[in-house]
């Protein structure tokens, strides 16, 4: 199947050849290095990754987390953030400022448990009607080198920490029902970035980034980065009891959590070799699945039953003009 290159991917591409500098890599990465600083910057947007209806606290939380989760697939500890925040006009009832207040006291409370303190940041006021778009750089420091996304050998293993697909279920669950709770859901509006299992994998993986944009996605980008092929099996992705029960086991629920996105797991490229080692270095509990593997060559393919199959349509969340 031929796909051309998204709009995204045609303005990074323009962006990247003036972004020069060895410490912006080239943009093939989710961050920049300066000495031992490493720089990310996320933004969420009403509508696209977050809904209107909501819980601010979790907004803010999703907000600080999608960046320590940038953070953790380069093995960095939070230092400190820079917060761009729009402030818009009150819904009908509401006072003013106050979902402004409880979106802070998220972004208060993922710094408090991750140790990532507000350093600074800017605010605008928004339009009428115009929906929130808000924007986050958090800054780590590196502790045992920064693993790329481009590192990546033929042969080596893909392995995944934390489980896929929830998030997206979630949504779904929100999409059919707003008052909709339990483990999915929760998920959606709070995920957990893997700052500990980060730290342990750096200075073993090869090649490591974390997944937001969909499974499938990320590892063809990383493989891209890499110089490498990539194949992922289907059979092999992990799917927690909440998703499972949700969704089901089906290849469609599979397909399904390998390319919803907002997942936030980390994917990263290691040897055989040192497999192992890297499982024993990992938190206690720590869901660590191997999906895949690279290969020489290019592109992406799935397998599933040791059997090829086609891939999706879509492979993960891009970003598209409209």
């Amino acid at each position: 199947m031929t796909r051309g290159p998204s709009l995204e991917a045609q303005l990074i591409a323009r962006i990247r050849r003036k972004a020069s500098h060895p410490d912006a890599r080239g943009l093939l990465d989710d961050v920049a290095t300066l000495g031992d600083l490493v720089l990310t910057h996320d933004t969420i947007a009403q509508g696209i990754h977050y809904r209107a209806d909501d819980p601010p606290e979790s907004v803010g939380w999703k907000l600080a987390a999608v960046n320590l989760s940038d953070l953790a697939a380069k093995g960095a500890e939070p230092v400190g953030a820079l917060l761009s925040l729009t402030l818009a006009p009150p819904a009908d009832g509401e006072e003013p400022g106050a979902w402004e207040e409880a979106f802070i006291t998220g972004i208060e409370a993922a710094g408090e448990s991750y140790g990532l303190p507000l350093l600074g940041g800017d605010t605008i006021a928004l339009p009428a009607g115009a929906p929130r778009v808000l924007g986050l750089t958090a800054i780590g420091r590196s502790i045992n080198g920064v693993p790329s996304r481009s590192g990546g050998k033929p042969g080596d293993e893909l392995w995944l920490v934390g489980a896929i697909g929830d998030a997206m279920a979630g949504l779904a669950l929100l999409e059919t029902d707003a008052e909709a709770t339990g483990p999915l859901v929760d998920i959606y509006r709070r995920p957990v970035p893997q700052l500990a299992a980060g730290r342990a994998l750096a200075p073993l993986a090869h090649a490591m980034m974390d997944v937001s944009d969909g499974l499938l996605l990320d590892a063809d980008r990383l493989a891209g980065a890499s110089g490498c092929s990539a194949t992922i099996d289907l059979d092999s992705l992990p799917l927690s009891a909440a998703f499972r029960d949700a969704r089901g086991v089906t290849r469609d629920a599979r397909l399904f959590a390998a390319t919803g996105g907002d997942d936030y797991a980390l994917l990263a490229a290691i040897s055989s070799e040192r497999a192992q080692a890297v499982r024993q270095s990992l938190p206690s509990g720590t869901i660590f699945t191997r999906v895949g593997t690279l290969g020489s060559g290019e592109g992406l393919s799935l397998v599933a039953g040791g059997k090829p199959v086609e891939l999706p349509e879509t492979l993960g969340h891009e970003h598209r003009a409209t």
